[in-house]
C-alpha cells in the first residue's frame, strides 16, 4: 500500500502459465472449516474488554476504529515542518493532539512523515504516542502499525536489520527462512513499539504486469504462497507482533495500480478458489490476526462491482463466513484512489463498516472521515452495537499482545534486539540462499579476482526503499572490492541517455567485467540499448536484476544474469558473494518468466535455477 511506483512490464499469459495442481491447492486450503468452528466464540477476556468499551463515549468509540497517519519524529515536539504538515492535513499540531481529539485507535507510522529516524528515536515515538493516549478518556493504548514487509517495502532502515522480501523467500523457498526472518523483523518491530505489521502479502502474482504487486508476492503458485504466509504468520506471532496478510481477495492478476485507479478481477467464482484464495484460507488456519481489503471489483464475488474494501458480500459473505475469520479486518489507505472513484470520503468509512471492516486506515481527511461515522450511528445507519463489534476484535488484539498490560518500550530493549549481530548474520544467511542464476553460458561465473579482477558497475539506482541503503552501484563495487575485486562505479539510472551510454562504453575499455544492474526493463527501455553497447565491446557482461526477474527475457548479449528480486543492500552484498564463488547459487525462480515477443512462451519456468558446478 502507499506510493508505489508504477512498474512496466511484459504482456502477460497469465492463467494458462500458472503451474499449481488442484492436489497442492486443496492441501493449502485444509483448515477452513476449524476456523469457521471458532467464529464468534466468546473469549475468556471479552467480558473485561466489553466494560472498557461500556465506558466509552460515542467520540471514543468512533476514534478507536481509525489508523491515521501524523508527521514528526516526536509526539509532542516535532519539527516545525511537521507541524505545519499536521495542521494542514489533520488539523492539529502534534501526535498527541491527535490522540487527544480524535481518540484514534491506531497510528500509522511512514518514512515520508519523519516518523522513523533510527530506532531510539521511534521508540520514544511510540512512548509519546501512548503516553498521550494513557492520559485522557478511556485510557486505551494506541496500536502502532506500519509496512515493513521487507524487500522494495520498507519503513524502518540500518541500523535495523533488513531482509530480503517475499519474492526473493519465495525464490529461496525455505519456509523455516521465511518463518525466521518474520521472527527477526517482528521482534526489532515489537521493541521500537510497533505491534501491527502490514505483512506478509498473501497475493499470489500471477500477472507479469502486476504495477503494484511484482516482487511483494512470494510467487504464482498459490501452494507455495500459502506456505510461506503460513510460516511467516508464525514468525511473527512468535515475535509478539500482529502479522496482516493482505490484500483480499487478491490483488495478484492486476495491470492497474490501485493507489491510482480502480482494477477489476476478472477471475471466476472457481479460479478465484484456485488461485486467490489459498493463501487467506491458509492465513486464518494459522490464526492470523489481521487481513487488510484490496481496493479491487471482483465482479465473480460481488456483481455490484464495489471494490471489495467496501463490499458486504466479499468482506462479511466470503471472509467472515465462507472463511470463518472473526479477526480484525483493515481497509488499505482510504486515500487511495480505487476506494474513492465511485464514492465520496465522507462515504467510504461508512460504508466500509457496514461492509464487515473494524479498522480505517489513514483517511485523506480524518475530520471528514470520522464525523461521518459520528452522524452514521446519529442518524441510525450504523449502530452503536455495531461498532461495539469492531471495537471488541480490536481490544482483542490489543490485549492478546500485551498493550493493555504494558504498552511502552525501553532503550535498553531497542539497544539488545535492533540490529544485533545474530540477526545482521541470519539476514546475510537467507538472501544468500535466493539469489538466483538464471544465465550462465560457458560457466562464466564465478567471477575471481585473479581471472576477473577489474570490474565496472553500472546501471540503475533507484531509491532505497526505507530510506537507508544504497545506493545499488555504489553497494555493489564496495561489495566486490571488499573480495579483493577492483571495482569502479558508474550510474546510468533506469533511462540512460545516449551520452551516458557512450559514457560507460568507453568506460569499459581495458575492463575485464561489466556488471549492470537492471532494473524493470520494457521493449523501449534504453537499458537494453546500453546491455547491447557494453556486450559489442567484446568486454563480458552481467546483468543483475535488482527488481523483477522478468528482465532477462528483454536483454541479449550478457554472458550471466542473476536476480536478486530487491536492491537493499542485504541482497546485493549476497548477489556479489554468489557472483564472486563466495556462495552458492541456490534460488529457483517463483514466477515464470516469458518471451517478451511470445508471452505464451515459457522461457524459464517455475524452480528454474542454474547452480554452480
Amino acid at each position: 500500500m502507499h506510493h508505489r511506483a508504477p512498474v512496466s512490464t511484459p504482456t502477460p499469459s497469465r492463467r494458462a502459465l500458472l503451474t499449481v495442481t488442484a492436489a497442492a491447492v486443496a492441501a493449502t486450503a485444509t483448515g477452513a472449516g476449524t476456523a469457521t468452528a471458532r467464529t464468534a466464540r466468546e473469549r475468556p477476556d471479552d467480558r473485561k474488554l466489553r466494560r472498557i468499551i461500556d465506558r466509552m463515549s460515542l467520540a471514543e468509540k468512533v476514534g478507536q476504529l481509525f489508523v491515521m497517519r501524523v508527521y514528526g519524529h516526536s509526539a509532542t515536539a516535532p519539527d516545525q515542518a511537521d507541524v505545519d504538515a499536521n495542521l494542514k492535513e489533520i488539523g492539529v499540531r502534534t501526535a498527541a493532539e491527535l490522540v487527544e481529539r480524535y481518540h484514534v485507535g491506531g497510528i500509522i507510522y511512514f518514512t515520508w512523515a519523519h516518523n522513523t529516524r533510527d530506532p531510539f528515536q521511534i521508540a520514544e515515538l511510540s512512548n509519546g504516542i501512548q503516553r498521550a493516549a494513557l492520559a485522557r478518556g478511556s485510557r486505551v493504548p494506541v496500536l502502532i502499525s506500519t509496512d515493513q514487509e521487507h524487500g522494495i517495502v520498507c519503513r524502518v532502515g540500518e541500523p535495523a536489520t533488513l531482509l530480503p522480501g517475499a519474492m526473493a523467500l519465495g525464490a529461496g523457498g525455505s519456509r523455516a527462512d521465511a518463518r525466521r526472518a518474520a521472527r527477526i523483523a517482528g521482534a526489532e518491530l515489537a521493541a521500537i513499539g510497533i505491534r501491527q505489521n502490514y505483512a506478509p502479502v498473501a497475493d499470489v502474482n500471477v500477472n507479469p504486469a502486476n504495477p503494484v504487486i511484482g516482487v511483494r508476492s512470494f510467487g504464482s503458485d498459490p501452494a507455495a504462497v500459502a506456505g510461506l504466509v503460513t510460516a511467516q504468520v508464525q514468525g511473527y506471532r512468535l515475535a509478539g507482533v500482529a502479522a496482516t496478510s493482505k490484500h483480499f481477495p487478491g490483488h495478484g492478476d492486476t495491470a492497474v495500480d490501485s493507489h491510482y485507479g480502480l482494477p477489476t478481477i476478472t477471475h471466476t467464482r472457481e479460479e478465484w478458489e484456485e488461485l486467490d484464495a489459498p493463501p487467506f484460507r491458509a492465513a486464518v488456519a494459522a490464526g492470523i490476526d489481521s487481513i487488510m481489503t484490496a481496493h479491487i471489483v471482483v465482479p465473480a464475488l460481488d456483481p455490484s462491482e464495489d471494490p471489495a474494501t467496501l463490499s458486504r458480500p466479499i468482506l462479511t459473505g466470503v471472509l467472515r463466513e465462507r472463511l470463518g475469520y472473526d479477526g480484525v479486518v483493515v481497509t488499505d489507505a482510504l486515500g487511495m484512489e480505487g476506494v474513492r472513484t465511485k464514492y465520496g470520503d465522507e462515504r467510504v468509512p461508512v460504508l466500509a463498516l457496514k461492509a464487515g471492516v473494524d479498522q480505517l486506515l489513514n483517511p485523506p481527511k480524518l475530520d471528514v472521515a470520522w464525523n461521518a461515522v459520528l452522524r452514521a450511528v446519529e442518524n441510525g445507519e450504523l449502530t452503536e452495537r455495531r461498532l461495539d463489534e469492531s471495537i471488541l476484535r480490536v481490544l482483542r488484539l490489543k490485549a492478546g499482545l500485551g498493550l493493555l498490560r504494558n504498552p511502552y518500550v525501553t532503550r535498553a530493549g531497542v539497544a539488545r534486539v535492533v540490529g544485533n549481530a545474530a540477526h545482521l548474520a541470519q539476514a546475510d544467511r537467507i538472501a544468500e540462499a535466493t539469489t538466483t542464476l538464471l544465465v550462465n553460458e560457458g560457466g562464466f561465473l564465478p567471477l575471481s579476482p585473479a581471472r576477473h579482477g577489474s570490474v565496472l558497475v553500472v546501471g540503475a539506482d533507484p531509491a532505497s526503499p526505507s530510506g537507508t541503503t544504497g545506493p545499488p552501484t555504489a553497494t555493489l563495487a564496495t561489495a566486490l572490492r571488499e573480495l579483493g575485486f577492483t571495482a569502479t562505479a558508474l550510474p546510468t539510472g533506469t533511462a540512460p541517455t545516449a551520452a551516458r551510454i557512450e559514457e560507460a562504453v568507453a568506460a569499459a575499455a581495458g575492463k575485464d567485467v561489466v556488471l549492470v544492474g537492471t532494473y524493470n526493463v520494457t521493449g523501449a527501455s534504453a537499458q537494453r540499448t546500453l546491455v547491447a553497447r557494453l556486450a559489442a565491446t567484446g568486454v563480458p557482461v552481467v546483468t543483475l536484476a535488482i527488481r523483477n526477474p522478468y528482465d532477462v527475457a528483454r536483454l541479449s548479449g550478457q554472458r550471466a544474469t542473476l536476480a536478486t528480486y530487491a536492491w537493499t543492500d542485504v541482497e546485493l552484498r549476497a548477489a556479489v558473494r554468489v557472483l564472486a564463488g563466495r556462495a552458492r547459487p541456490v534460488g529457483r525462480l517463483p514466477v515464470p518468466v516469458q518471451s517478451a515477443d511470445d508471452p505464451t512462451r515459457v522461457l524459464y519456468p517455475v524452480g528454474y535455477g542454474l547452480s554452480y558446478r
